[in-house]
């Protein structure tokens, strides 16, 4: 197995078969392949594409690179969520102990931000003491305990694509449908899961621009899933703003508990999150139709039960639940300052990815692999499209460790505005819905 002829033969667009991906993966691993080589790789298959059946050649080769957890004596399907990837999306925090309180068993296993977008795990992560480095046996108790779990791929789980994840982030190589998919599906595969619903974002703060491209995507991750067994549908959703105001880590996290605790109301994060929850009762057959488990899901929301769920997980896993009856324990930046318009008139569009990489130069995202975050940077994004603004009125606040870096941010999040003299029409947020 040589290495740069393997890499030759994707730089120039030829197929290859599965023992040759699963070997080349394999060497990696081993250490018989070095970083910049599996970087070259990556980069000729982002350029030149993969075939379906390369992309589950490998995802194979990312699950048989580690363990599968079998749920064979769980009483219950045991069901997962996955989102491809966006700006303000905080919907896990709050799916994953509402669909639990609903019944469900959730083992989650997360991923930290890539590029632009933020990540579950680094959200968690600003809750004080909450570890996400779960091996296999505590994740099965935990869940089998209190119907949820939210932890880290280990080197048990896909250890290939753990290490190839943190590559493709800082090598500008992240937007591969194929390299996409197998990375999403081999952790879903690898945890057991046996149904699994997916949020695949579409525009400005999404790695997918267009709906043709999210589409292609969604049905590349449904093959893959049913050709393994597993029951998968698809959202493809809007993200042409951040999703809720809360852009950041602990940002987001303060701002998922006022929603558990009904103090706020967001309503396409709530919307999003109940369709979604609706979607995983289904396929664990907890409810029959739609309604139904809408209904289930809205109550569960409502009377609090969500709420203790997501405390009882915090503290298994080692983290101070106290922060959900206060918000204040959570990491605060040094410096937070208001975001004023330079222009007036209504919000006619947001260039997310922009806001995005604002958080991102904050220090709420990573540059390279060893980048270390700063969980109290972000921003909050008050102004929609649709809303109507004056000259030096409050898009929203940065949160940074510096005034300086504050201003910077200010400056990229007000040029990420466009306005307009006649209020835009606010497109759906569910744009269509695959199975």
């Amino acid at each position: 197995m040589n290495p740069s002829e393997i890499i030759r033969a994707k730089r120039d667009a030829k197929r290859l078969d599965s023992e040759t991906i699963g070997a080349f993966v394999n060497a990696y691993l081993q250490g018989e392949v070095e970083d910049y080589q599996m970087s070259a790789f990556l980069m000729a298959a982002f350029l030149n594409g993969m075939s379906g059946d390369e992309a589950a050649a490998l995802t194979k080769a990312y699950i048989t690179s580690g363990e599968t957890i079998d749920w064979s004596d769980l009483p219950g399907t045991p069901v997962d969520k996955h989102s491809t990837g966006g700006v303000g999306d905080n919907v896990s925090l709050i799916l994953t102990p509402l669909a639990a309180a609903c019944g469900a068993y959730v083992p989650m296993l997360s991923g930290r931000g890539l590029g632009h977008t933020g990540g579950t795990l680094d959200k968690l992560e600003s809750i004080p003491g909450f570890t996400t480095d779960l091996s296999i046996q505590r994740l099965k108790a935990q869940v089998k305990k209190i119907g949820c779990a939210m932890g880290r791929q280990t080197g048990e789980l896909a250890p290939a694509d753990g290490r190839i994840y943190a590559l493709r982030d800082v090598t500008a190589t992240v937007e591969s449908i194929p390299l996409i998919s197998a990375s999403i599906m081999s952790k879903k595969l690898a945890e057991g899961a046996k149904g699994l619903v997916l949020d695949v974002k579409v525009g400005s703060g999404a790695f997918m621009g267009t709906p043709e491209r999210a589409r292609e995507l969604a049905k590349m991750l449904i093959s893959i899933g049913n050709a393994h067994g597993q029951k998968v549908r698809a959202l493809l959703t809007n993200m042409w703003e951040p999703l809720g105001i809360a852009v950041g880590n602990a940002l987001e996290t303060a701002e998922a508990i006022l929603v558990l605790r009904r103090e706020i109301k967001l309503p396409e994060l709530e919307e999003l999150t109940l369709r979604l929850v609706s979607e995983m009762l289904i396929m664990a057959e907890l409810a029959d139709l739609d309604e139904a488990a809408m209904d289930i899901a809205r109550q569960k929301l409502d009377d609090g039960s969500a709420l203790s769920k997501f405390s009882e997980m915090i503290e298994s896993q080692g983290g101070d639940s106290t922060v959900c009856e206060d918000i204040s324990r959570l990491p605060r930046a040094n410096a937070i300052l208001p975001i004023l318009s330079k222009e007036e008139g209504f919000v006619s569009s947001i260039d997310t990815r922009a806001i995005g990489l604002a958080s991102l130069e904050l220090g709420a995202g990573r540059k390279k692999s060893s980048d270390i975050i700063d969980p109290s940077v972000g921003m909050k994004i008050f102004a929609k499209v649709g809303d109507e603004i004056s000259r030096g009125g409050i898009l929203g606040e940065i949160h940074a460790s510096t005034e300086e870096s504050a201003n910077h941010a200010i400056e990229r999040v007000t040029a990420a505005y466009t306005f307009s003299n006649d209020k835009p029409m606010r497109p759906d947020l569910i744009l269509e819905r695959i199975i």
